[in-house]
């Protein structure tokens, strides 16, 4: 339902099926979309690794199709896995990706896809490079987008060779989407503190490293930044949406653990102006990181689908970005309003050790504003319990002894890891 004026209508003929491949039950991304679109009255269908997952278990969950992948199947292999559900669900379905690979494998099939289900039609070779970090440095050294200084080692010489002239602490993250599944060098975006520490974890990476080391932004000169939005056929922005990430985990460099919705027209215009430029088309979730050094918003993430914390954002007529998608791919206006500034977005399970770490660093977000105006749960709902119970029961035992391996690798001054 809209927040404000009248209901959104949505067409309840067309479904909608939230894809993912890799192992990651704990995904409160899958159960906002099964929730935003369900609560429209439009059948949702999704994918899970078994039946006793957090979304399997929503009440606006019509059937959960138990297709355990792990991103590094081959791609034909994985369209006919679609396309069997696609034929069982029995009608067209508009497909809502969760993570890089099921973006990619999306916009590279798209003629076989398009045959069971609807999506936004995007250049095919587009995503994959978005959802490489050196595909993505070219893209924003071509069209004027401000990054991090980025290096690109195709050997353990290279990297040897950026030692000798790097200013540490610096970055290091898996270079393509698909190989963080198959082979990835390090466990997500990885701050490394010194040239030791570097050429040690370097060893492990083989002949040909698949990592890119980034300059480190200091977490006492930056603030990070989101941006939420979808685009139509013609890249023109029909929901667009600016927040602030108060707290992360891990800290400063894993998932969204408590964010606000903040105006940022300057930060709206950049990213408007760098997707025309690009000519994408669909769902949108950016991180940026502002340097307060120069002034300037980087550009650190560009995930070409829908991003876990997407329900931090809704404009006043009920809107968030996967009620976008489904509207204008039915055919239906996407009412426009302005975004309710000030709303907040916990991640229940992961922000209380976030809160502790960043208490501890004394590290604060300047633009977060004093109170929320509201809050949306990633995990708990009034209409809509179990999935919150389940992921408890699923993440007690084994989410606490994955919280303290990541606050045991920090401490150690290893590196910040993003699951």
């Amino acid at each position: 339902m809209g927040t404000w004026g009248a209901p959104v209508q949505a067409d309840r003929g067309v479904p909608g099926l939230v894809v993912k491949l890799g192992d990651y039950p704990l995904h409160h991304g899958g159960v906002g979309a099964i929730r935003s679109l369900g609560r429209l009255g439009v059948p949702m269908y999704a994918i899970t690794e078994d039946r006793y997952t957090p979304a399997a278990a929503s009440r606006y969950l019509r059937r959960a199709f138990v297709w355990p992948t792990t991103g590094t199947e081959e791609p034909a292999w994985l369209v006919e896995g679609l396309l069997r559900i696609g034929r069982r669900i029995g009608r067209p379905a508009v497909l809502i990706p969760t993570d890089e690979e099921a973006a990619v494998l999306i916009a590279e099939h798209q003629e076989e896809l398009a045959t069971r289900f609807l999506f936004p039609r995007v250049d095919g070779k587009l995503p994959r490079r978005l959802a490489s970090k050196q595909g993505l440095h070219e893209l924003c050294v071509e069209h004027g987008i401000a990054s991090p200084v980025s290096s690109f080692p195709q050997s353990y010489e290279d990297v040897e060779r950026f030692a000798e002239r790097a200013r540490f602490p610096v970055v290091a993250k898996n270079r393509e989407a698909f190989e963080r599944r198959r082979q990835p060098a390090v466990n997500g975006t990885t701050r490394i503190a010194d040239r030791q520490c570097l050429l040690r974890l370097a060893r492990e990476w083989g002949d040909r490293p698949g990592v890119i080391l980034q300059e480190y932004l200091p977490r006492e000169d930056a603030e990070d930044w989101i941006v939420h939005a979808y685009f139509d056929a013609d890249s023109t922005p029909l929901a667009m949406f600016t927040g602030v990430k108060v707290r992360s985990w891990p800290p400063h460099a894993g998932m969204t653990a408590n964010a606000y919705v903040v105006d940022n027209p300057e930060l709206a215009d950049i990213a408007a102006r760098f997707i025309k430029q690009i000519g994408f088309t669909g769902i949108i979730d950016l991180d940026l990181r502002f340097d307060r050094r120069d002034g300037r918003y980087k550009l650190l993430d560009f995930n070409p689908r829908m991003g876990a914390q997407f329900r931090l954002f809704e404009n006043e007529a009920g809107i968030d970005v996967v009620r976008a998608m489904h509207l204008d791919l039915t055919g239906r206006p996407v009412p426009e309003g302005e975004q309710l500034a000030g709303r907040r977005y916990i991640v229940e399970n992961i922000d209380l050790p976030a809160l502790l770490a960043y208490r501890r660093s004394g590290y604060t977000t300047p633009h977060a504003p004093p109170r929320a105006s509201g809050t949306e749960l990633a995990w708990l709902a009034g209409d809509d319990p179990l999935p919150f119970l389940t992921m408890l029961a699923r993440f007690v035992r084994p989410g606490a002894k994955h919280l303290y391996q990541l606050w045991r690798a920090n401490r150690l001054g290893n590196a910040h890891v993003r699951p």
